[in-house]
Formats: C-alpha cells, structure tokens, sequence
C-alpha cells in the first residue's frame, strides 16, 4: 500500500465487518460486536492483505510479534480468537473456521474475500480547545446544519405587519412535517431503509481512545476535555498485577506515565484539578498502607496530601475552585463517616453538616456545575444516587434502585447525573433527572465509569467487555475444567446441596437466562423459560435441592422472588409484602429470610412464615444471607462494615455474634459459600487476582483452614456467586478481559435537542430579520 494513501480503518471480510481501530467484528445475527486482542488485529491485517494467500507462520510471529521470542502459541490463540469472531451469529462456529484455513507446516489463508469500507465520520468529537501547546485539539462535528429559508425583499413597509402571521404559518407547517415524519418512521420496520443499497454498516456513537492490553480504569477529563488520565494495568511495560496513572490527548495519541509507583504499590483514582495544573490519585501498597497524592500534570515530583491505611472505601474529588478536595466515607486508620474536605496545602480537614443515620455510607462525592448542590452515592454496594446542598442539610433521594453504581458524574446544566449500572449481563449508562428521578438509557452497551467535562459536555468512560466462562477446580491438585463452552458470560454458579446439579445465568443464548443442568449429564443443559434473573444476587438453594429461590426482574424492571424447580421447569412468583426485594434464602421449617430496601435507602433482613405472611424478627443493614442448615444458623454481611455475623433463626438481637471484622470484605459481600465443612471465600490481592480460602467457625470465630489457593495470579474472577464443597470450587473466570476508555458528547435528552434546535433557528430567523 502507497503510503501517501491513508490505511483502512474498516473492512468487509466474507459477511463480516472489521472495525480495526477498535478491533471489533460484526457478524450477521450475531449478538454484537466481538472485540478481539491488538494481536489478532495485527494477524487479521495480514491475512487480509493477501486473501487466498498463504502467509507463514514466521513471517506472521516475526511481524505482528516483533523484537521478542513468542512460541507458536500465541499465534494459534490469535488464529482461534479471529474464527471464534467470524463464527457468531448466523455465520455458525464451523463456517468461522472456514473463514481462516490452516496449511500444514506452512502458515494461514484467508478463505474470504475482503473490501475495504468507508471510514465512519456520523459520530466524531466536538472541537475543543487545549491549553497543551504540544497536543492538537480534538477534532469535531460541526453544529447542525443551518435552516436556509427564503426571505422576501421589502417592497413596501407593511411586510413586517404580515411576518408574525407568516412565521406563525411557518412553525405550523415545520410542526406538522415532523409529526408526519416521525409517523411515518414509526410504521416502517425496525432497521428498513427505503431506497438503501445494502445493509448500513455499524455505527456507534463513541470512539475508543486506547489501545493495548490490559485495563484502562477511572478516567478524568481535563477541564477542556482535551486530555484524560486514567489507570494503566498491564500496559507501557507494567505488570498485570500493578498500575500507574497515565494521561494522553483524547485523540488516541500514545500515553505518558505521570505517576511513578514503587514495585509493592498500585496507583488509582485520578481526579484532575479544575486548573488543569495538578492530578490527585490513590497509591494503596501490598502492606495495607494508602496514600493521597498530588502530582502535576506534566509528571514530576509527588506529595503526599493524606493517608488512608487499610481503607477499602475511598473516594475524593476537587472543589470547583481547586481550594480542597472533598471526601466521601473514609474506612481505615483514619475512618470518617461523612463528607468532608481536606485542604491539601494545611492538611486540615473540615466536616460537612448535614443529615444521614447511623452506619450510613456515602461515596463518590461531586459538586454539581452549577456549585449548589454535593451529590454522592448512598451505601454504594447497594446503592443509589443522592444530593445535598453544598451548605449542608437534609439530603435528597435522587435514585431508588438498591444497585452497585459504577461510576457516575454531572452533567453540565447540573440537571442530570449520568451513572453506570450492571443491567442484565453488561453495564451500561443512564441519565437520571434530579427534578424527579426519571431515569433515561444513553443507548451505551458495556459502558461504565463517566468522566464528563462541564465547559463542553464531552465524556469519557470506562469500556469493558468481558466474556466469563465456568470452571470446576479441584480443590487439591488445582487442576482447571471448563464446564460449558459458550461464547457469552456465564456467572453466578450455584451448586444444588446433593452436588448433582447446578445452575448459573447467562446470556450464551443472545438473552439473558437461568440455565441448568445436571454435572452427570452435561449435554442436558437448558434455559429456564420465563425467568429474566436479577444480577445483583445469586440464587439460593432448597436443603433438598428441588427448588430454589431467585430474585428476578419482572415486566416493570422492578425485582420480584420467584420460586423455581429446574426439573420441572415450574416457576411459581412469590408475593413478599416486602417493599423492595433484593434477595431471598430458605430458612427452617416454612420460614424464609429476605433482604430488602427501607424507606430511608438502607436494607434490612427479615424473617417471614410463608404460609401467612407473618413477619418474624428482623437485622437492620444486612446486604447478604445464607442458612447454614448444618448449624442451624443464619450467616449474613452488613452494608456498613467489612466481616460476617450470625444469628438464630428467629434473628433475634441477643443470638448476633460478629463472627469476623475483616473477611468478606463489603465489596465481595457476594463472594462467599456454605457447605458442612465451613465457609468458602473467593478474593483478589495485588499477587493473586483470583485466591479461594477456606474458613472454619471456631468458637464463634472464623479461622483460616488453609492459607488460601490462587487460582489465577491475573485471571480476574466474577465477584456475584461461588459455589464449593470440601473437594471442588465452582468459579466464573474471565475467559477474555480487558478494558480501554471510551470518548463522545454527552448524549442529549431529546427533548433538550429539539429545544436547542428551535433556539437555534429562532436565532436565524432573529438576525434574518434584523
């Protein structure tokens, strides 16, 4: 290829379509777009240069693996995550393979042919200006296309008597052309394009600003939004265990490191001061001790401003004048229950005045654009979204969802707050209204972590699309076996109490299901028709292992019981007089304890007889519930603090006993299980991302039984669901992992759309006048 002529950034390859600058394939019927590693782009790129060629295997190790020594393995890895792609949707796995043939002792040949497409230009960037001589500004849209109406020439002085009238007329006329419009839309079917040569090609609102291995986190927009600083795991050379915080232009340009981590230590969490000058972030060590730091934007020395040791809760953010930084709850050496600002040049810290009950956890705090209002996370493991005026007082409920928020930022009118939130198997994006808590879908699939620039309203976010698979494990030997193939996420593994059968959702099947089967009959694997599970809690077992008890989302998204026997395929809605659901375990007898959301935005663990409704004894703050049959006893976590706690069944307050402080941890509140020999706990550490230990109850204290297996040092595990016994560990494995930053304009609510553009061309018709 000349190279005087740009290279394509799109192909047609056979029935698919390749986007290779974000490494994404398309396939007929598929259920999306399958990213694929930078390396199997590269051998992809190869391939298609010569289709029907035989490229060798060594030409192909020597160039997309250039100056290292890779075995032959990675190659055929790259060669099996490309026929995987082609091979979704109607194309099927066997016609994927036939997409790239092997040649004995020889290399690869693509099959198909290949088209280059035409780049896509719909969505691009606003223009924005960057106070880095050494950056180039972001390329954008232009505003939108100017309305050109036909003006007459006065010939005399009564036409401005007539122009109201006509405008008047006008707006009736441009009215009833969109009602017509937007009529006609509606009777076409999905997707049909009058007139259209072919299938429109794949567009997708945001571009991908990152490129590599590993994970890109915790994105911040500089103030002008011409560059972003996040967290680099696994790239520019660091390990898959550690990161550092790296900044770059929104333009795809290559990052520099502006932190400087020891080999013990990972950075995280950076915030750019509203200057543009200076980067607060996080450094937590492998010894348990934290640090708040500054460091300029352009690298250089560090400050240590604070300390955070032993703090699994941290969260901070800038004031919009840069004179602090504002905290949300602090665990630790330093444990602070509320808000509060730390002065980074005194050191002092400064409390918040406003109201919140005891055990309260508030996180991620925000001043809104507009400087009136703090919003922040309540209790975010199961949480929602919250407001204070900046002066203090009593807050303000925004959402009411009793969700894991994953991330969320203002928008810049402060009307809105734009959060991510785990909706059936992927994350997505939302805008809630302030003004009454309408929640609106941004149309953004496997999107978490907003970062959104008040001057110019363009956002970054976190992009993660992670496949899950299930693995039995032995428990001795270590040894590693896949359950189910299955080219979607499977998590949430559940073991009935006989070992025999098993369940887990997932959405393998293009939709998002209970499945089940018996682990003596794999191929008996089916979905649970009629169920759409809820991804907050696992489901729980019956002691004889008939049924089990799920919480579900219903037709109105609102989460319900509902009791199921996989055998039979019965699914009966339990009607619990609870006000909002979150989980349910069988208890003694006919007893059955359940979680659910307060008034006040808390939870609370109750006790009910199911036959009458009754309501028995109850634990206020509890986040998840186990029975433990063999005991007689009732395992529960808290919202409000790291350990597990039991009680009798009847929950009665003289029965608690705090059976551990430190394990699980509130974050990993769904990462434990029961069986007759104790407890099971799956956790991370910076060695080990995936490390099951076993716990005894001695004494009415937990007590490590071994010193904890590592199942992967950096295979990241599901943190919703883990079913073991004494011999086995049944555990969902990221099968495929990563995450980069994405970049676009904020999307706008259509209503604020159709304002602009009639401000707009109000404005127009103004100066035609004028």
């Amino acid at each position: 290829m000349s190279p005087d002529v740009p290279a394509p950034s799109r192909l047609r390859v056979g029935d698919g379509v390749v986007d290779l600058s974000t490494r994404e394939i398309s396939m007929p019927g598929a259920r999306g777009a399958r990213r694929v590693t930078p390396k199997a782009i590269g051998v992809l790129r190869m391939l298609a240069r010569v289709p029907g060629t035989v490229v060798g295997r060594g030409e192909l190790l020597e160039q997309v693996w250039p100056d290292t020594l890779p075995t032959d393995d990675v190659l055929t890895q790259a060669i099996t995550q490309l026929r995987k792609a082609f091979g979704a949707g109607d194309a099927g796995a066997a016609a994927g393979k036939r997409y790239i043939e092997t040649i004995a002792k020889g290399g690869y040949r693509l099959t198909v042919e290949v088209e280059v497409l035409a780049s896509e230009h719909d969505v691009q960037a606003m223009a924005v200006r960057t106070t880095d001589p050494a950056f180039q500004a972001v390329p954008g849209p232009a505003d939108a296309t100017p309305v050109h109406l036909p003006v007459a020439s006065p010939r005399g002085g009564n036409w401005r008597r007539w122009l109201p009238v006509g405008l008047a007329l006008l707006l009736v006329v441009v009215a009833g052309l969109g009602l017509w419009t937007a009529f006609e839309t509606a009777r076409l079917p999905a997707g049909d394009a009058s007139g259209s040569a072919g299938p429109a090609p794949v567009s997708r609102p945001y571009r991908l600003i990152t490129a590599g291995e590993g994970f890109a986190l915790s994105p911040s927009l500089s103030p002008d939004a011409s560059m972003v600083a996040y967290s680099a795991t696994g790239r520019m050379g660091g390990s898959a265990s550690s990161s550092a915080i790296v900044i770059q232009t929104t333009t795809s340009a290559v990052p520099r490191a502006v932190s400087r981590p020891p080999p013990d230590a990972s950075d995280d969490l950076p915030a750019w001061s509203p200057d543009g000058r200076e980067i607060a972030f996080a450094r937590w060590h492998a010894d348990g001790a934290c640090r708040v730091m500054l460091v300029a934007a352009t690298g250089g020395d560090e400050r240590e401003v604070a300390r955070c040791d032993r703090s699994d809760l941290l969260s901070f953010d800038w004031l919009p004048d840069g004179s602090g930084l504002l905290f949300g709850t602090m665990t630790g050496a330093d444990e602070a229950a509320r808000l509060r600002i730390l002065d980074p040049v005194s050191g002092r810290w400064r409390a918040l005045d406003y109201a919140g009950a005891p055990g309260d956890i508030d996180y991620a705090p925000r001043v809104s654009p507009d400087g009136r209002w703090i919003g922040f996370i309540r209790n975010p493991q199961m949480g929602d979204l919250w407001r204070v005026p900046i002066d203090g007082g009593a807050p303000e409920q925004i959402t009411r969802l009793g969700a894991e928020l994953l991330g969320w930022d203002w928008t810049p009118d402060s009307t809105g707050m734009v959060f991510g939130l785990r909706v059936d198997s992927e994350a997505r994006l939302y805008r809630a209204d302030v003004a009454g808590g309408a929640l609106v879908d941004l149309g953004i699939e496997d999107a978490q972590a907003p970062s959104i620039s008040t001057r110019n309203g363009m956002m970054a976010f976190v992009h993660r699309q992670p496949r899950f698979g299930l693995y039995r494990i032995d428990a001795h030997t270590g040894d590693w076996q896949r359950l189910f193939a299955s080219a979607g996420r499977d998590a949430q593994p559940t073991l009935a109490p006989d070992g025999r059968q098993i369940v887990f959702t997932s959405d393998r099947a293009g939709r998002f299901e209970l499945w089940w089967a018996r682990l003596d009959a794999p191929d008996a694997l089916r979905p649970i028709e009629g169920v759409r599970p809820d991804t907050r809690q696992a489901p729980v077992w019956s002691p004889d292992g008939r049924s089990l008890l799920l919480t579900a989302l219903g037709e109105d998204n609102l989460p319900m019981i509902l009791e199921v026997e996989p055998a039979s395929g019965r699914v009966e809605r339990l009607e619990v007089p609870a006000r909002q659901v979150a989980q349910a375990a069988f208890g003694p007898d006919h007893s059955l304890l359940i979680v659910e959301g307060t008034s006040d935005g808390g939870t609370r663990l109750v006790s009910y007889d199911r036959r009458t409704w009754r309501r028995g004894g109850s634990i206020d703050g509890a986040s998840q519930v186990r029975y433990d049959a063999a005991h007689d006893r009732v395992l529960y976590t808290r919202i409000d603090a790291n350990g597990l706690w039991a009680a009798a069944p009847d929950l009665s307050a003289e029965s608690i006993v705090r059976l551990d402080d430190r394990v699980p941890t509130r974050w990993r509140y769904r990462s434990w299980s029961v069986d007759a020999a104790g407890i099971a706990y799956l956790d991370a550490t910076t060695a080990c991302w995936s490390r099951i230990t076993r716990y005894r109850v001695e004494s009415l204290k937990l007590a490590a039984a071994d010193t904890g297996a590592c199942l992967d040092p950096v295979t990241r595990s599901a943190t919703n669901g883990l079913a073991a016994t004494q011999d086995e560990w049944f555990v969902s494995l990221a099968s495929d992992d990563g995450s980069a930053i994405g970049f676009m304009p904020l999307p706008m609510p259509a209503r604020k759309r159709e304002a602009d553009f009639l401000a707009k061309w109000l404005n127009l018709m103004r100066n035609k006048i004028s």
